[in-house]
């Protein structure tokens, strides 16, 4: 009996890596361009939101990206309304994709410019300039960035509105889908991406792995004690290290002592 269970096992491990062998990896070369003038954009950013890997456009807007079957491209660039892209076998047997994006209609707010008098006197005019309470900092030398000033703290109606904090949905979804984890983490390790991420600050990527609106992200990080200047005016980089210490912190309380960046492994 035994020798027939380990048999079973055998050919369905088998049968796990010849699917895994038929997901084919292939080149997707495209260009993204402006809706309107047809320009050529360069400097957009391509991710494919499956595998976690990502490309900037070259000068002349192309690009190219390994997808697969069943892959989601999000395409994005600022000032442009993002689009997500569901791949196709079709798409992958043709030659180069275009892309258009449109530009995001602009909203006129008033601007309100407040003066600083300055007398000339530099011991005293540098008193005079309005200091940032919310300012975070990086010490050389140390992972970690600070903010200066009092983080926002929330206050809730009832005991049972406590229990329901977003942070416990984080460490709920990472704890029942850990790709979404490594995913994060993969963002915040691989040099290009942190790249592209250091300059978005549409949390369109965040919104994507955490199924969260901009809405939901702020009151997450408003649970984990961040400043409202700093959901305000952080990067989606800073906002995945926000999020990812947290979740560190918080499975701490949760559970004790754990090792930065360490995720448990499915055994076979």
């Amino acid at each position: 009996m035994r020798k027939i269970i380990f048999l079973l096992s055998f050919v369905f491990t088998l049968n796990a890596f010849s699917q895994n062998d038929s997901i084919q990896k292939t080149i997707l070369k495209g260009q993204i361009i402006h809706a309107d003038t047809n320009d050529a954009l360069s400097a957009a950013h391509v991710l494919n939101l499956n595998t976690v890997q990502g490309t900037i456009t070259n000068d002349k807007g192309f690009f190219e990206l390994p997808t697969s079957v069943n892959d989601t491209i999000l395409v994005s660039y600022l000032g442009f309304s993002s689009i997500k892209l569901k791949i196709t076998n079709d798409l992958l047997k043709g030659n180069e994709l275009e892309i258009a994006l449109y530009e995001k209609p602009q909203e006129i707010k008033e601007v309100v410019i407040k003066s600083t008098k300055l007398i000339g006197v530099l011991e005293i005019d540098v008193k005079q300039v309005p200091k940032d309470r919310f300012t975070r900092i990086h010490i050389n030398g140390l992972r970690q960035t600070y903010e200066v000033g009092k983080p926002q703290k929330r206050d809730f109606s009832s005991p049972l509105a406590a229990l329901f904090q977003p942070v416990d949905y984080l460490y709920n979804l990472f704890g029942k889908k850990p790709k979404q984890l490594k995913k994060l983490q993969k963002l915040k390790k691989e040099d290009d991406l942190r790249k592209m991420l250091a300059g978005k600050f549409d949390r369109e990527v965040m919104m994507e792995y955490l199924d969260m609106d901009r809405q939901e992200l702020s009151e997450l990080l408003t649970d984990c004690n961040y400043s409202e200047y700093f959901i305000r005016k952080a990067s989606d980089l800073q906002m995945i290290e926000a999020v990812l210490d947290c979740y560190e912190n918080y499975k701490a309380l949760k559970k004790g002592k754990i090792e930065r960046d360490k995720i448990p492994t499915k055994k076979n």
